[in-house]
């Protein structure tokens, strides 16, 4: 697929909104004391409430109603204090009752924003349009074994947050990011583990497009359940392509709703799009309205965790960190709570992340393992950092010998370790001296090199003193005394 450019692709602007469906980690269901654990066998966790059988009757997870709160106090929402659900009529195999619990008229967030930080530096408010509460349908599959379709109604009834924006975005990137930045909340706030690929994380996007400049909004698509913030912007990309070309061909988007198809990377009519009176919504008999009270609210408020943006913001203002080092620490949630513990044990804080983004986040990377489950703990690691603002020992043994020695006996401190594995600087002045000297008569076509203006070269006789001083020196009064010897040649 080729992006419209040039004339034709400054003719027109994109405009998409987002519905993101966020599955909650509570342990039972929206209205029912069924388990919403992932990954049982089908059709296990279901009952008559569930399935709506004639005579049971939901009841509400309070839970849910705690995460909706807490989300929407995070995307500073409006919390709406007198909520109603209502019934959602439509017919799909896996949807047992023939309707969905949700809300329409009284969701309980209303407003707020997410802001998003593009790639050319600049920031910009995504505005939410509301966040509500409902259940999840089950799931179909479709040629697993034979011909036929087979239900799994495990998922019915699992608690959702349906998070929808205003048609705010402008491009995909605003679109990826804005999504990233919705995962990051959710995972900060432990309501949902924003798992795109197992579905607890979801998005339909709503696309259209306009002349750019005009102030009405052109018919919009929908494109269904897309599995991933990738996938969701190349969906973006194709259906701006799309809709340009039919419109200036002289054609008419109709408003139909999309599948993504995500080996070609093209869209598909799934049906014409349902409007709201197609859901035939009406009030749920079955549940009493739902009233909070300000203190329901504050409490909850009391409970939120340093968030993402809050954090980052502590690290460039307060700690004086790089953005680009803030946001890679503040990505990920469980990263960033055990760099908070780290900081709690040393003020280098660069060294902090130096250790973090280097030698901790490649043995990560090697294990699959989660830096929640390091046996490392956070004090221990600022060891190595103490151990090396005295000067006892350098950055490449403390990331290439004394780490992996630390994983190995995480009890030990680094102190202990350093002096078992005998990796302390004991070399003096004289000795690095010698070192020096070796190395220049080792390489004397490169002194030459170096005297006629080739700096480059510094690395390499760096290398050799390393080597012969088995890494027991300091590098950086090493580094001055090797261009001090070499000016002096």
């Amino acid at each position: 697929m080729t992006i419209l450019t040039g004339e034709i692709g400054e003719k027109y602007e994109l405009v998409v909104g987002l519905e993101v469906h966020a599955q909650l980690s509570t342990q039972s269901k929206a209205f029912s004391s069924d388990s919403a654990t992932f990954g049982a066998e089908p059709n296990h966790h279901i009952s008559a409430i569930s399935l709506g059988h004639p005579g049971t009757l939901p009841r509400i997870n309070k839970r849910m109603v705690e995460y909706a709160v807490k989300m929407g106090l995070a995307c500073n929402c409006t919390i709406n204090l007198n909520n109603h659900f209502a019934r959602k009529n439509y017919f799909y195999a896996d949807l047992p009752k023939g309707y969905q619990i949700s809300q329409d008229q009284q969701p309980i967030c209303l407003g707020g924003e997410i802001t998003v930080k593009l790639s050319n530096g600049t920031t910009k408010d995504i505005a939410i349009h509301h966040i509500h509460m409902e259940e999840d349908a089950g799931k179909s599959m479709h040629d697993s074994v034979c011909d036929d379709s087979f239900i799994d109604l495990n998922r019915a009834g699992v608690p959702l947050l349906e998070i929808v924006s205003e048609p705010d975005m402008r491009s995909a990137e605003e679109a990826g990011q804005y999504l990233t930045e919705v995962r990051k909340l959710l995972r900060y706030l432990d309501v949902c583990d924003g798992n795109m690929e197992e579905g607890s994380m979801r998005c339909d996007a709503n696309i259209s497009v306009r002349l750019r400049g005009a102030t009405e909004y052109g018919n919009r698509c929908e494109v269904k359940n897309l599995n991933s913030i990738r996938n969701v912007q190349r969906a973006i990309e194709h259906e701006f392509e799309r809709q340009v070309r039919v419109i200036e061909a002289g054609g008419h988007i109709d408003q139909n709703t999309l599948n993504f198809n995500a080996d070609t990377g093209e869209t598909s009519v799934l049906r014409s799009k349902e409007m709201a009176n197609d859901y035939r919504y009406f009030p749920e008999p079955d549940l009493m309205p739902l009233v909070l009270d300000d203190a329901f609210v504050d409490s909850i408020r009391k409970t939120l965790p340093a968030l993402p943006n809050q954090l980052q913001k502590k690290y460039t203002d307060t700690l004086g960190l790089s953005e680009y080092d803030a946001s890679v620490i503040t990505a990920d949630k469980d990263v960033a709570l055990y760099f908070e513990e780290l900081i709690k044990h040393t003020s280098n804080y660069k060294a902090a992340v130096h250790l973090l983004m280097g030698p901790v986040k490649s043995h990560l990377n090697e294990t699959g393992e989660n830096i929640s489950n390091l046996h490392l703990r956070p004090q221990n690691l600022a060891g190595i950092i103490k151990l090396i603002d005295a000067g006892s020992i350098n950055n490449t043994v403390a990331s290439h010998k004394l780490f992996p020695a630390m994983l190995a006996s995480p009890g030990k401190t680094a102190e202990q370790l350093a002096t078992e594995l005998n990796l302390l600087i004991t070399a003096d002045s004289d000795d690095v001296s010698e070192f020096i000297r070796e190395a220049l008569a080792k390489f004397p076509d490169k002194v030459t090199e170096y005297k006629k203006g080739k700096k480059g070269v510094l690395g390499l006789f760096m290398g050799e003193i390393m080597k012969r001083s088995n890494g027991k020196i300091d590098p950086q009064k090493t580094n001055q005394l090797l261009i001090k010897e070499l000016e002096t040649k």
